[in-house]
């Protein structure tokens, strides 16, 4: 799932460049989720043992004309039900001029950030293994060093 960091440089030119033209923005690209969110939902659909970890992954593209065709071809255009149905070709050019402008790359490539969430959630089951209770350990961590592992017949070191 895409995280709330994706696409920022792209979310920031169109802002910027349609606050200049039009006086104020809407968004254009769909919104993405937290990761505490995320948490919260897998919490709630009875999941109690959650692990979500996150991947940036950058793709450079000639301009922003190709990251939005990219998009298209994905699917990932708007679903807001309340998104302004058009933005006009004036906007467009000064939020690709703005998204050179302030992410370029030294070849003339401009970034686009994908933040990626992944999730695996885990209920417990009558027939696996419980965690053992806090504070039941025999053994301290301290004292892991000190033990010798026979391997082979042989002592390690």
């Amino acid at each position: 799932m895409f995280g709330g960091d994706t696409l920022y440089e792209l979310r920031c030119s169109l802002q910027l460049a349609e606050t200049e033209r039009e006086g104020g923005f809407s968004p254009h690209i769909s919104p993405f989720t937290a990761v505490n969110d995320l948490g919260h939902l897998l919490g709630r659909a009875g999941f109690n043992t959650l692990t979500v970890d996150t991947d940036e992954i950058q793709v450079n593209y000639p301009g922003m004309f190709e990251l939005m065709e990219d998009l298209q071809g994905m699917g990932e255009s708007n679903c807001a039900w309340n998104r302004k149905a058009l933005l006009h070709r004036d906007t467009m050019l000064a939020a690709a001029a703005v998204y050179q402008e302030m992410y370029r790359n030294e070849d003339g490539s401009v970034p686009a950030t994908y933040q990626i969430y992944y999730m695996i959630g885990w209920k417990y089951h009558d027939s696996q293994a419980r965690p053992a209770e806090r504070g039941s350990a025999t053994v301290s961590f301290g004292e892991l060093g000190k033990i010798n592992l026979v391997s082979q017949g042989k002592k390690s070191q």
